[in-house]
């Protein structure tokens, strides 16, 4: 089955429908509306093209869930999500706000490919390092030194 391509906005909707329906079983619109900073009338058109996909159960008026494909791929979108903040923030440095604001739009842009030289380098550098140093705190005490 060929992998389905949606938009950055429609991964954005998939996230934060991940997160309510983790948090409370299933997310309203109201909720998506509040959390994402968007009219209501922006979530019932992602609603409806997400549904049109087959990623989300919808219903005008009614709570949505995560179809099992939809689940599937707000999981990448987090995993993706998790592993750009993670490195941004924890190996180089990077100040939460700024590694969050990053994160989220590389998120939509990484290859597959990239994505995946990503974490081979992060496995590389605990094996590397092991678990009595922090490549991140090397890198911090290079980057001081070269601000410097």
């Amino acid at each position: 089955m060929k992998k389905q391509r949606i938009t950055a906005s429609l991964e954005d909707y998939l996230e934060t429908i991940f997160h309510l329906v983790e948090k409370h079983h299933a997310a309203r619109p109201i909720d998506i509306s509040k959390e994402m900073n968007v009219g209501k009338s922006s979530v019932t058109e992602a609603l409806r093209s997400l549904a049109e996909k087959k990623l989300i159960n919808y219903e005008p008026y009614s709570k949505v869930t995560l179809t099992y494909q939809g689940q599937k791929v707000a999981q990448e979108v987090v995993l993706k999500h998790k592993i750009l903040y993670d490195f941004l923030h924890e190996i180089l440095g990077v100040d939460k706000q700024e590694a969050k604001k990053n994160a989220c739009e590389i998120e939509h842009v990484i290859s597959e490919n990239v994505l995946e030289k990503l974490v081979d380098f992060i496995e590389f550098s605990k094996e590397l390092y092991g678990k009595d140093q922090n490549i991140a705190e090397e890198f911090k005490k290079f980057s001081k030194k070269k601000e410097g």
